[in-house]
């Protein structure tokens, strides 16, 4: 009996043993770093690092690797999921989360879950897209944050509902894109809608095995007049000015939440402003805590232990919803208990996790709004102008950041973390927003400047893939990648490092020097990370492709070049393996929608004029900046249902392809319908901007 205990558990340190012995994951197998046979949480394990153990794919073979498996998945659209994978079943979030489990060496189907979000979400339809970020797994249960609002357990056996938790008030533009976190028998959720109404940010621990709710944390103050839920929250109202409470102040947790078994406590990274302009959010100015920050809670009670904030008094759409890395640093001669952090504004930190300490901040791109942060106080030196206090300013980085929610990877091997990139500049105009009458929208999005109205040109950002050494402070590689939105990496104890790319290519590259050593055409836009596993001892790498989030929805022609119209190729589960031989799926071409013509439809410039602030309020999150449609919805200017009012209310207004996701808009009457006809058929003659030089000023959306 213990030579076979014994050999169990050689034989899962060593990736064997998912056929041999099922895996209780718990706090202990979550903290594993040394089992590569399973996949079992967002980034892997606790740290968040997205390493894995295994070489038995590595830099010397990954030539080798061929397809070993594909699951056609027809009714998905955005697929930004990262699958885990537990004893041999991959468990993955499809479009409006519905779960699939199959199984992992042959694809086979065991079972689905669909929440039904569309027929639950009521008003919500309108400010959420399909897709989620992941899973998270616990004592023989899968988690399924839908985009709704709710929590959800399922038995990972037989895919049936054990529990389900409505986690914000179903009246509020509030949704959930990002994965649950488990950890000491609880699992923990925020959600995002910062820009669609007045949000105030906050996330909130249930029993896993109840969904009982067991602690709940705000990340900004409420009304003074209302009494302060704990001492933290009065603390934080000192650093706000005017009537935050009444645009709700924002700090929404959409992504970025570690669990940090070493100090029992939860590191969370909090979104931006509600809205994003501090002059209308806090007129008087201050640091707004806990606003694009990391902010460390204790994990049984979700007291407020330590924080840093990034962006103080944050105006850009800077979050720190990016992910928390955590790793044994040789700091300063010494081993420190650290953290990494690269958020949107450009900046790479590294903490002391035990008190919040900032150790280290560097640039790993092109940022203009401040010069450095000062190590002494923390803070960042601001560059004068750079806040948009005349109106306007061009600034580095766009509000898409350096770096967005796709997630890096930290090798413990190389000492490099390795980023997916983003080089584009963000145009701040707040010259037509009425500052001091401005009110919270209602499901509908408005930042409080002037954005997305216009189209965002081809080619007026780039992406990277980059290879940081946190210690020596340098950057020791970068590859260029097409577009800006590029998905997650996953870095491998075989010295590999493996990323899709929104040319639909997916790329192992040399982990010590990026180079890149194999690569497959996959005929669609890949917006997810891979994962790595073992089954009977064999490696094997799965990757969801389907183009999606924000940077496939939202930005016009910079999304739409790569030609991932909407519905127009399918979305798949690919795994591969060494020496696999089953042929790549084929797929649809590029294909670019042209839009139509209609010599009778004459557009009034002015009612055009009008319908442009209404698009970006209601319509352009899925159908483009400047009615652009970058495939994550169909191009209206190449649709025949705007140029029939009828058939254009009965979409809009009447609900017509609710079933399909779209959203009705009850509240439009036939004027505002008629003025967002006017803007479509105007945007359909407007020759697509290719070159961000060609733009008009304040045109190009960032």
């Amino acid at each position: 009996m213990r030579h076979a205990l014994a050999t169990i558990s050689l034989s899962m340190l060593l990736g064997v043993g998912a056929a041999q012995a099922a895996t209780t994951v718990d706090d202990k197998a979550l903290a594993n770093e040394q089992d590569g046979a399973n996949w079992l949480g967002y980034g892997r394990t606790y740290s968040e690092q997205r390493f894995s153990p295994l070489d038995q794919i590595n830099a010397d073979n990954v030539a080798k690797l061929g397809l070993a498996w594909s699951m056609d998945l027809p009714k998905d659209r955005s697929l930004n999921g990262t699958p885990l994978a537990v004893d041999g079943v991959l468990y993955f979030p499809g479009s409006y989360n519905v779960v699939y489990a199959v199984e992992a060496a042959t694809g086979k189907l065991l079972w689905t879950y669909d929440p039904k979000v569309i027929d639950t979400a009521g008003d919500r339809l309108r400010v959420m897209w399909d897709s989620s970020r992941g899973l998270a797994f616990w004592n023989g249960k899968v988690y399924d944050a839908t985009v709704d609002g709710r929590l959800i357990a399922i038995d990972a056996k037989t895919g049936k509902e054990v529990w389900n938790t409505m986690t914000v008030d179903p009246r509020k533009a509030l949704f959930i894109t990002g994965a649950p976190k488990v950890f000491r028998g609880k699992v923990i959720i925020g959600n995002g809608g910062t820009e669609w109404g007045p949000a105030r940010g906050y996330v909130t621990a249930y029993d896993a095995e109840t969904g009982k709710q067991a602690w709940r944390f705000w990340v900004v103050p409420g009304n003074p007049a209302d009494g302060f839920e704990n001492k933290t929250m009065e603390m934080a109202a000192k650093t706000w000015t005017g009537e935050w409470w009444k645009y709700g102040g924002g700090g929404t947790v959409w992504n970025g939440i570690t669990y940090d078994p070493e100090f029992n406590q939860v590191l969370i990274g909090t979104g931006n402003g509600s809205p994003w302009n501090q002059k209308i959010r806090s007129p008087g100015g201050g640091d707004n805590l806990f606003l694009c920050a990391i902010v460390a809670l204790d994990a049984d009670t979700g007291e407020y232990k330590w924080h840093y904030q990034t962006t103080p008094g944050e105006t850009w759409d800077y979050n720190s919803n990016m992910d928390i890395v955590l790793a044994d640093l040789k700091y300063g001669g010494q081993t420190i208990k650290a953290l990494m952090h690269a958020p949107k504004n450009g900046f790479f930190y590294i903490l002391n996790r035990a008190n919040g300490e900032l150790l280290s901040a560097e640039k790993i791109g092109k940022v203009t709004w401040a010069e450095r942060i000062d190590l002494k106080s923390g803070r960042p030196v601001e560059v004068k102008g750079a806040r948009y206090e005349d109106g306007e300013e061009l600034v580095w980085p766009s509000a898409v950041g350096v770096h967005s929610w796709h997630a890096m990877a930290y090798s413990p091997d190389t000492g490099l973390s390795y980023i997916p990139s983003i080089e584009m500049p963000g145009l701040f105009n707040d010259k037509s927003i009425a500052l001091k009458t401005w009110k919270s929208p209602d499901f509908a999005f408005d930042p409080a400047i002037d954005t997305i109205r216009g189209d965002v040109p081809a080619n007026s950002g780039k992406g990277y893939l980059r290879a940081y050494d946190p210690l020596s402070k340098k950057m020791v590689w970068e590859q260029p990648l097409p577009g800006i939105w590029n998905p997650g990496v996953v870095a491998t104890h075989g010295n590999l490092v493996f990323q899709g790319r929104t040319d639909g290519r997916f790329v192992a590259y040399r982990a010590t020097d990026g180079k890149p050593l194999w690569q497959v055409e996959l005929g669609h836009g890949i917006s997810a990370p891979p994962i790595t596993y073992t089954v009977d001892g064999k490696q094997y790498v799965s990757l969801l492709v389907g183009w999606g989030g924000t940077g496939a929805s939202m930005v016009g022609s910079i999304a739409a070049q790569h030609g991932w119209a909407y519905k127009a190729q399918t979305r798949r589960l690919y795994t591969f393996a060494l020496d696999a031989k089953t042929p790549i799926p084929p797929s649809n071409p590029p294909y670019f929608p042209k839009p139509l013509e209609a010599k009778d439809f004459q557009v009034d410039d002015k009612l055009a004029e009008e319908g442009s602030w209404l698009f970006k309020e209601s319509c352009a999150m899925c159908h483009g900046g400047g009615a652009v449609s970058g495939g994550y919805a169909p191009d209206l200017r190449a649709s025949p249902i705007p140029l029939n009012a009828q058939a254009f209310k009965d979409v809009v207004v009447n609900g017509q392809r609710r079933p399909l996701g779209m959203p009705d808009f009850k509240q439009l009457d036939d004027h505002k319908l008629d003025t967002l006809r006017h803007f479509i058929r105007r945007q359909a003659g407007v020759p697509q901007i290719l070159n961000a030089a060609e733009a008009p000023t304040g045109q190009t959306g960032h």
